[in-house]
């Protein structure tokens, strides 16, 4: 009985030491996963610490909702795909201004113009990220010798779950992997993948936007990174 202190103790730090934990089986068809943000390189004169930090994915089927929003001031940008009601939506909260763009089916969503280069060059490495088995794959650009690292999964049913983002073609939930959006470079990282079940209401149309160009909505996805 003396020692059994010492092992809650060493059970607990064991927990609190993990920096990626799953709730839930594999194979699940509903949930979120929850990803860390790190910035690389000039995000403009918006201080860091006032960027989003977080990504939400909820996944449903072949329903999937990116969810990067800042803190605090009313910042964020949200892809909404949902192939069954032929929705795949963008959508800009800056402060008081509220903007959305309808993409067609098979359109990149806007931001990712700086993207649609990119060679895509699966490799053999393995990793096991949030319990998850991930398959690897490098990415490369025209003109640059730098070399981009992703991770996905096929161990979480969503179907087609990069329809309308530049990782289309990766048959895989990405667990690690990057967005070029406007001027800023953002890296995200799985933290933490739950089994739930997801409202169909998260996948509908939003009301209270004002629907734009996609001239118009990726100059303000320009703003977002250079004010």
């Amino acid at each position: 009985m003396r020692n059994r202190p010492v092992l809650i103790l060493a059970v607990i730090l064991a927990i609190a030491g993990s920096s990626c934990r799953e709730r839930g089986a594999k194979h699940i068809d509903q949930g979120e996963i929850h990803y860390n943000i790190e910035y690389m390189g000039d995000v403009g004169m918006v201080p860091k610490e006032y960027m989003p930090r977080d990504l939400i994915v909820s996944f449903k089927d072949d329903k999937i909702l990116f969810d990067i929003s800042a803190p605090f001031g009313n910042i964020g940008i949200y892809n909404l795909s949902n192939p069954e009601e032929n929705i795949y939506d963008t959508y800009i909260s800056l402060l008081t201004l509220k903007y959305y763009y309808a993409s067609k089916p098979g359109e990149i969503n806007p931001g990712f113009d700086s993207m649609l280069d990119m060679n895509i060059n699966r490799t053999s490495k393995t990793a096991i990220i949030c319990g998850f088995n991930c398959k690897n794959a490098e990415i490369t650009f025209p003109g640059s010798e730098k070399v981009y690292t992703i991770w996905y999964t096929d161990e979480i049913d969503v179907k087609n779950p990069n329809n309308a983002t530049p990782f289309h073609d990766i048959d895989g939930v990405l667990m690690s992997f990057f967005f070029m959006m406007g001027p800023a470079e953002m890296h995200f990282t799985a933290e933490t993948v739950y089994k739930k079940e997801i409202s169909d209401k998260t996948f509908e149309r939003r009301d209270k936007y004002v629907q734009v160009s996609r001239e118009e909505i990726n100059n303000f996805i320009n703003k977002m990174g250079s004010l």
